[in-house]
């Protein structure tokens, strides 16, 4: 009867968890919507990096940062569910297991958009760059190219692999990293291990967003459901090298459209 009771309480927790990334999920998606149709639209596209002087850089870098954070818990979040659902059955019977769990999301949350603020930095160098230099200015198309064909060409890298097995492998990954000894610290560094390893097998991908603009709710669901098939379905690991090809074959594509009408 307590087995019965135990795996009945298991199954509520895993259900409850599963709501409420959901919900949260949900929230995110529908507030990049409405934003989508605001007159701050133009905060969702790296673009504005180029339009905004130095005083308003910080206001600009914010609000995309924002963005970026919204983007994040709409397409990753759903990918760290399996290990949510098990680090919360691990501490389930601890008194603040409700409170662990969200510091494990929270560091999740936060490398990730360490990551997120470091590219604009990059990108707003890169537009200053593009400003001076006029074969750049005129030839935009490389720069949406270079990132394509780096996504592709990550797609076969080792580390990429390296870093997808860690994500694949959700109870070896909490048994490596969760010792209980200081359960809060433990918990957020956890979520942060976990957030760079994902961004480890996801970064190129999620640099794709920076070349159609953080608005694109098709490409954030297209994207969104291949990292999640890479992580999570058994099979998905297959899915890296046709991936990797397609974005190859989609880069030189634009390659050679620049080239051929001299753009």
């Amino acid at each position: 009867m307590s087995l019965l009771v135990t795996r009945a309480r298991t199954d509520q927790d895993r259900r409850i968890t599963t709501v409420i990334l959901v919900l949260v999920t949900g929230c995110a998606w529908l507030a990049l919507l409405i934003w989508g149709f605001s007159p701050y639209r133009r905060f969702l596209d790296h673009q504005s990096l180029g339009q905004v002087t130095a005083l308003d850089a910080p206001l600009v870098l914010a609000l995309i940062t924002s963005g970026w954070i919204l983007m994040i818990l709409a397409m990753m979040l759903p990918t760290t569910l399996p290990l949510v659902n098990l680090f919360r059955r691990m501490v389930r019977p601890r008194p603040d297991h409700v409170s662990l769990t969200i510091l494990l999301i929270s560091g999740y949350i936060a490398i990730w958009a360490v990551f997120g603020l470091s590219v604009q930095v990059i990108d707003l160098g890169i537009h200053q760059v593009v400003d001076r230099v006029e074969w750049v200015a005129t030839h935009s198309w490389a720069i949406g190219a270079a990132i394509i064909m780096s996504a592709g060409i990550y797609q076969f890298s080792p580390l990429k692999y390296y870093c997808l097995d860690k994500c694949r492998s959700p109870f070896n990954f909490i048994s490596a990293h969760w010792k209980g000894g200081n359960p809060r610290v433990e918990a957020l560094r956890l979520g942060l291990h976990h957030g760079l390893f994902c961004i480890g097998c996801c970064w190129a991908l999620m640099l794709l967003m920076f070349a159609v603009g953080m608005g694109n709710l098709g490409w954030m669901l297209a994207l969104g459901a291949a990292m999640a098939i890479e992580k999570n379905v058994p099979s998905g690991r297959r899915l890296s090298v046709p991936l990797g090809m397609t974005l190859l074959t989609w880069g030189l594509g634009l390659v050679g459209w620049g080239l051929a009408t001299g753009l």
